[in-house]
C-alpha cells in the first residue's frame, strides 16, 4: 500500500543501531534513557516535540524527575522500525548534546 512506511529487516536494524551507541531495540522499537534534570528534561521534551512535528515523526516519551526514557517505533507501519526511527533517534541525540544531558550536581 502507497504511503505506509517499508519495515527494516533485522539486519537493517542491527546495522543502523551500530549508528547510535545510546540506542538499544526493545522488541519493536528503539529505546535511550538520557539523565538530565526534571526541568531541563521538559525544556528538552519541547525541543524535540518542536522538531517532530516539522518531520511529521514522534517518540514516545516519559519524563521521571531525573532521566527521560524515549522509545521509538513507527505507529503508521503497524508499530514496526523504519527509517524514519533512526533518523529520530539522530536528532535526539542531537537535542540531547545540546541540552547537555548529564545531571549536575
Amino acid at each position: 500500500m502507497a504511503g505506509i512506511p517499508k519495515p527494516l529487516t533485522d539486519e537493517e536494524i542491527e546495522e543502523r543501531l551500530a549508528e547510535l551507541p545510546e540506542w538499544t531495540r526493545d522488541g519493536d522499537e528503539i529505546t535511550r534513557r538520557v539523565d538530565i534534570r526534571y526541568h531541563a528534561g521538559v525544556a528538552m521534551i519541547v525541543h524535540i516535540a518542536d522538531r517532530e512535528r516539522r518531520i511529521g515523526h514522534h517518540a514516545d516519551i516519559d519524563l521521571r524527575i531525573d532521566h527521560l526514557r524515549i522509545a521509538v517505533t513507527t505507529h503508521d507501519a503497524d508499530y514496526k522500525l523504519t527509517e524514519a526511527d533512526f533518523d529520530l533517534a539522530g536528532r535526539i541525540d542531537a537535542i540531547a548534546a545540546a541540552h547537555q544531558s548529564t545531571p549536575l550536581d
